[in-house]
């Protein structure tokens, strides 16, 4: 081989390489804004300038991908799926309509990994609820993840294009969970009104 065309492909893999560092930076400062931006939501933390920061810095990764990553957006995946998952968290505590794929500037496989993560998120909310007594409010919730649960369903792809079904599975895993926690707090609610009524024993 002629050595011109062995220092070409040095100078190829080297720029590949240094591509690759760079994307790997970006996605991990996305991934680390989104998990701590939905640490805050959960907390109450989190303002509505935090999600906007996740929702530019999402667009603008995932813009980038084809232009400046070209054959390395696998890269990015998680990044961007724990970006969707966090602006839909938020949607979920303000109880506003979730944005489409669309709205944030991704391809619709990242955005569906992060729809089927934000079922976790909203059992986190059932969960709090229940934490401070406020059965229907937790009700509210599991009646989201239902929702969010049959919205995955809906979906049948091969896992090469999208690795959906574990997270049909999780969420179905935790929907049924939480629905047992919520009826039961239900019954226990229940039992304790009746056990105050006049007449009670107690």
């Amino acid at each position: 081989m002629p050595r011109h065309a062995v220092r070409a492909i040095e100078r190829h893999l080297a720029s590949r390489e240094e591509r690759r560092r760079r994307l790997f930076e970006r996605a991990r400062a996305l991934r680390r804004l989104a998990q701590h931006t939905m640490t805050g939501l959960h907390s109450g933390a989190a303002t509505p300038s935090d999600v906007a920061k996740v929702r530019t810095e999402l667009a603008r990764l995932a813009n980038a991908l084809p232009v400046d990553f070209p054959g390395d957006e696998g890269l990015a995946e998680d990044a961007l799926q724990e970006g969707v998952e966090a602006v839909l968290l938020a949607a979920a505590i303000a109880r506003a309509p979730f944005p489409t794929p669309d709205d944030l500037g991704v391809q619709p496989e990242p955005y569906l990994l992060g729809l089927g993560d934000v079922v976790g998120e909203v059992r986190r909310l059932a969960l709090a609820e229940l934490t401070v007594g406020n059965v229907d409010g937790a009700a509210d919730r599991l009646t989201l993840m239902e929702a969010l649960y049959h919205t995955l369903l809906g979906f049948e792809t091969a896992r090469a294009i999208v690795s959906l079904k574990p997270k049909q599975d999780t969420a179905r895993a935790l929907l049924e969970r939480t629905r047992g926690e919520v009826t039961m707090a239900r019954l226990l609610h229940r039992a304790g009104v009746r056990s105050t009524e006049p007449g009670s024993r107690e």
